[in-house]
C-alpha cells in the first residue's frame, strides 16, 4: 500500500504537478487515519519528489537559458536588422528572468543623453519616450561603474542619484524592482540592459550573468549593425568608383565568410591552429597565437622575428582598446576576459589591412578566446575527476576496490595493468603557474590513460608502464621547460593493482626529496638511478640499522659530548683529506682538526680512511644527512 501511495508522487511529477499537489498524498493519508510510519514515510517521499522537481525546472530553466543564448547567437548570425535583434534579446530577457517588463537604453553622442531603445511589456508611453540625463538615475550608475546593480526596491535605494522626471516615469510604469547590467563594447559602455518588476524581489546571482550574457549579445548585434552602417557609407562614398565598390563588397564578403567559417568551427569543436588557418586564408600572411604567458599555441605562415617587448606593448593597448593595433609592419589583437588575459593574437599580413579586415582579426581573437576557455573549463573539469581518484588511490584506504575500478575505468584507466607513479616538485611561484602545471600533468594523464592531481607546488602523475626512471627523466625535461624553472622529478614502481600505489608514492616521493638534498634539482629518477642510495630509500630498507653500524660510535659520542665529529668528517672528505681546507671550512684550527681526526680514529678504528670503509663512511654520512633532513 506504502508503495502505492508513494507512487503517486511519481505521477506527480510525470504531469509536472505543482509544488502545492505534493501534499494531497500526504493530506489524505492523515484524512484515512495511516499510521505515524506510513505518514514519515510519505513525507520523505513527498520530500524526495520536490527535490527531484526542483532539480528539473532548474535544468529545464538552464536549457531554456542556453536555448535563449543560441538562438541569439543565430539571430546575429543572420543580422539583418539590429532593431529586431535587440528586441528579440530585449523580449528573452523578459521571458528568462520572469520579469514584467524588460529594456535597453543607449547613449545618443549627438544629444549627449540617453533614450530608452527598445521595450518589452511597458504599458506607459511616457516610459517608452524617456531620455535620460547622462549618470541619473539607476542607468546611470551601472554605466558609470561599468558594473550591474539591482535595487529591490527602487524608490526607497539611495545609492543613486534620483530625478524628478525619471522617477516619474517609473511610478507610472509602477516598477519596483530593477536589474540594470552595461552593454559593452570594448571598453566603453554604450548602454545598459534592464529587466524589472512590479513588485519587490531580489534578483539572483544567475539571474545577473544571465543578462549579462543577454547584454554581450546586444552588444556584438549594436557593433555588428555600427559596422553594416560604415560599410554602406563607405560604399556610397565610392559609388563613383566602380572598382572601388568592387573591392569594398569582396572584403565585406569575406569578413562574412571568414565570420561565418570561425563561427562552424566554434560548432564543430574546431581548435586555435583552425582558426589561425581561417586567418591567414582569409587575410594572407602569417599569424601566430600566443598565450598569456607569451607562448606560442599555434603558428601559420611566416612572420619572421618577432620584437617579444613590442608584441607585449601593444598586447596591453590592445587590450585597453579593445581593438586590434598596429605597431609597424604586424597587427596585435588580446585576448582577454574581463580584466584577465588569456593570449594575443599577432598577423603580418600579405597586403595593407584594411578596417573590415581588422574586424576579421578582431572576430579571430574573440572566437579564439572562446575556444581557450572552453578547453581550460574541459581541462579543469577532467583536472577534477582524476585527481579526485589519484587522491583516493593515494591514501591509501582501499576499502571499495570495485568502485575505485569502475571509476577508473569509466576514464579510461586500467589500475590492474602496470603503473609508475611519479612526483613532480617546483619551486613555488604564481598561480598561473601552478595552473600550467596541473593544465600539462591532466594533458599528459588524459593521453596516456593515467590520472594527475595537483598538491600545492606538487603534480603527481600515475601512469602506464614498467619504466620509471626514463619517465620521470621526460616529467622533469617536459614540465620544466614548460614552466621556465626546474622540475625535479622522481618515481616509484612500477606497480599493479591498487594496494601498491599509495607505497609507490611515499618512494616517488623519497626520490624526489633525495634528488633535492644532493643538489640536483631538475633532475628525474627512481629509486634504482639513485644507486647504493635508492637501494636504501626505495623500498623502506633498514637505513637506521646501516647508520647505526657505520657511524653509531660518532653518532652517540656527538649526542654525548656535544661535539662535531660528524661535521668535521664531512667536512674533511669533502676537502679531498686537505687538513688546511678542512679547518677553513670549520673556522677552527688545524691542531684542532687533527685532534678530532684522531678521536673519530678512536672510535671507528684505524682503517676508517681506507678506499673501501671511507667510501661505505662517506655513504653514510650522506643518508645520516638526508634523514636528518626527514628523508629516512
Amino acid at each position: 500500500m506504502d508503495q502505492e501511495k508513494s507512487a503517486v508522487f511519481l505521477e506527480l511529477l510525470a504531469r509536472e504537478a505543482s509544488a502545492i499537489e505534493f501534499e494531497a498524498p500526504v493530506v489524505d493519508a492523515r484524512a484515512a487515519g495511516a499510521p505515524p510510519e506510513t505518514i514519515a514515510r510519505l513525507e520523505e517521499a513527498k520530500l524526495s519528489a520536490l527535490r527531484v522537481r526542483a532539480l528539473l525546472e532548474h535544468r529545464a530553466r538552464r536549457e531554456a537559458e542556453l536555448s535563449a543564448l543560441f538562438e541569439t547567437a543565430g539571430d546575429l548570425a543572420g543580422l539583418r536588422e539590429v532593431g529586431a535583434v535587440l528586441e528579440a534579446i530585449v523580449r528573452r530577457a523578459r521571458r528568462l528572468l520572469n520579469a514584467d517588463i524588460a529594456y535597453i537604453t543607449l547613449h545618443d553622442p549627438e544629444r549627449g543623453d540617453t533614450y530608452m531603445g527598445v521595450t518589452d511589456g511597458s504599458v506607459s508611453a511616457a516610459f517608452r519616450d524617456l531620455r535620460l540625463p547622462m549618470g541619473a538615475g539607476l542607468g546611470g550608475l551601472v554605466a558609470q561603474t561599468g558594473t550591474p546593480y539591482s535595487s529591490p526596491d527602487y524608490f526607497a535605494d539611495d545609492r543613486f542619484r534620483h530625478q524628478e522626471e525619471i522617477d516619474a516615469a517609473v511610478k507610472e510604469e509602477a516598477l519596483v524592482a530593477i536589474l540594470g547590467v552595461p552593454v559593452r563594447l570594448g571598453t566603453r559602455v554604450i548602454g545598459v540592459l534592464f529587466a524589472a518588476n512590479r513588485s519587490a524581489r531580489p534578483f539572483t546571482q544567475e539571474e545577473v550573468a544571465l543578462l549579462g550574457s543577454l547584454a554581450a549579445h546586444a552588444a556584438v548585434a549594436i557593433d555588428n549593425a555600427r559596422l553594416l552602417e560604415e560599410t554602406r557609407a563607405a560604399l556610397e562614398e565610392l559609388s563613383a568608383a566602380n572598382e572601388l565598390i568592387q573591392d569594398r563588397s569582396a572584403s565585406v564578403e569575406r569578413a562574412g565568410q571568414a565570420h561565418d567559417r570561425m563561427l562552424g568551427l566554434v560548432v564543430r569543436g574546431g581548435g586555435v591552429e583552425d582558426v589561425a588557418a581561417v586567418v591567414t586564408d582569409v587575410l594572407g600572411g602569417g599569424l601566430v597565437v600566443l598565450d598569456a604567458d607569451g607562448r606560442r599555441l599555434a603558428a601559420v605562415g611566416t612572420l619572421g622575428e618577432l620584437d617579444d617587448v613590442q608584441v607585449a606593448e601593444a598586447a596591453t593597448a590592445s587590450r585597453a582598446l579593445g581593438r586590434a593595433v598596429r605597431r609597424g609592419e604586424v597587427w596585435v589583437a588580446s585576448m582577454a576576459t574581463g580584466a584577465e588575459p588569456l593570449g594575443t593574437l599577432v598577423l603580418r599580413a600579405a597586403a595593407e589591412v584594411t578596417a573590415t579586415e581588422q574586424r576579421i582579426l578582431e572576430r579571430a581573437a574573440l572566437v579564439t578566446a572562446l575556444l581557450l576557455l572552453f578547453r581550460r573549463t574541459a581541462a579543469e573539469a577532467e583536472e577534477r575527476v582524476r585527481g579526485e581518484l589519484l587522491d583516493d588511490l593515494l591514501s591509501g584506504r582501499v576499502a571499495h576496490p570495485d568502485s575505485l575500478r569502475g571509476r577508473a575505468s569509466l576514464l579510461g584507466v586500467d589500475l590492474d595493468a602496470p603503473h609508475v607513479l611519479i612526483t613532480a616538485r617546483h619551486a613555488p611561484g604564481e598561480p598561473g603557474r601552478r595552473q600550467r602545471a596541473a593544465f600539462w600533468a591532466t594533458s599528459q594523464a588524459a593521453a596516456r590513460h593515467g590520472l594527475a592531481a595537483a598538491r600545492g607546488d606538487e603534480t603527481i602523475l600515475l601512469l602506464p608502464g614498467t619504466d620509471p626512471g626514463p619517465q620521470a627523466q621526460r616529467v622533469a625535461h617536459e614540465l620544466g621547460a614548460l614552466l621556465g624553472i626546474p622540475v625535479t622529478a622522481g618515481a616509484g614502481g612500477p606497480v599493479r593493482g591498487l594496494a601498491g600505489i599509495a607505497a609507490a608514492h611515499r618512494e616517488a616521493q623519497r626520490c624526489a626529496d633525495t634528488l633535492l638534498a644532493l643538489g640536483r634539482a631538475g633532475a628525474g629518477v627512481s629509486a634504482a638511478e639513485l644507486g647504493f642510495v635508492g637501494l636504501l630509500i626505495g623500498q623502506d630498507r633498514d637505513v637506521a640499522g646501516f647508520l647505526g653500524s657505520v657511524l653509531g660510535d660518532v653518532l652517540a659520542y656527538d649526542r654525548r659530548r656535544g661535539t662535531a665529529l660528524v661535521r668535521t668528517m664531512e667536512a674533511y672528505f669533502g676537502s679531498g683529506g686537505s687538513l688546511a681546507r678542512t679547518a677553513e671550512v670549520l673556522h677552527i684550527h688545524v691542531n684542532t682538526v687533527t685532534q678530532r681526526l684522531d678521536r673519530i680514529g678512536r672510535l671507528l678504528g684505524d682503517d676508517w680512511q681506507d678506499p673501501e670503509r671511507a667510501l661505505e663512511i662517506q655513504l653514510a654520512l650522506r643518508l645520516h644527512r638526508l634523514q636528518v633532513g626527514d628523508l629516512g
